[in-house]
């Protein structure tokens, strides 16, 4: 699918694997999501803009790559999104974070936001909106369109797991922003939660169900 890179490294598909298991623990699960989302930021990143800049080792002087620009901002979804920001947090300390509140009506699927708070200067950052599941897409499109409202121009999405009728009503929606996932799994059923998956991230994170 145009936009989607799948994140295929075996060392994400094997923590992914560990999380689809039913019988895996609370503190299992919660740790493998932040593993998982170091791993996935490292392939997220990995066209950032570098800029030759001069530093001195021990030995002389010389000319080093660094990152050109402002600094990224992540931007989780609350409350799952949690799960994978710590893991990138470690790859990027010093990012930025925005916070995006969005919970999914359990009748209509519809997105309601209940909280929203991101840094100054969207407009010149490139933001990573960060959320372990895109199952129907309609909670990354709401999120897409709250941060650009804020003045984000540059948006891409880090995700655990994607329905392909999710994917396509997101892309759909912002075919411009790239969507970066460890799987496209087969199918939604008809509660909206994606199959085979993993069931819900944010209840096997927190231990809420």
């Amino acid at each position: 699918m145009k936009g989607v890179t799948v994140v295929d490294h075996p060392l994400v598909q094997h923590k992914l694997t560990l999380m689809r298991k039913k019988d895996t623990s609370t503190k299992s699960f919660r740790q493998l999501l932040k593993e998982i989302g170091g791993l996935i930021c490292y392939e997220v990143t990995r066209d950032l803009p570098l800029e030759t800049v001069e530093i001195e080792t021990p030995l002389m002087l010389m000319q080093a790559p660094a990152l050109a620009g402002k600094k990224l901002v992540f931007a989780p979804i609350l409350r799952s999104g949690m799960g994978m920001l710590d893991g990138m947090l470690e790859l990027v300390p010093a990012a930025r974070v925005a916070h995006v509140g969005l919970y999914r009506d359990p009748q209509t699927l519809a997105c309601v936001e209940y909280y929203f708070k991101a840094p100054e200067g969207l407009a010149e950052r490139t933001v990573i909106v960060v959320d372990p599941m895109l199952a129907t897409g309609n909670t990354a499109i709401a999120a897409v369109d709250r941060l650009r409202e804020a003045g984000a121009k540059q948006i891409r999405i880090a995700c655990l797991l994607c329905a392909p009728e999710g994917l396509s009503n997101f892309l759909g929606h912002h075919p411009d922003v790239k969507v970066w996932t460890a799987a496209i799994d087969e199918r939604l059923n008809d509660h909206g939660y994606i199959l085979p998956g993993l069931g819900d991230a944010g209840d096997r994170m927190y231990g809420t169900r």
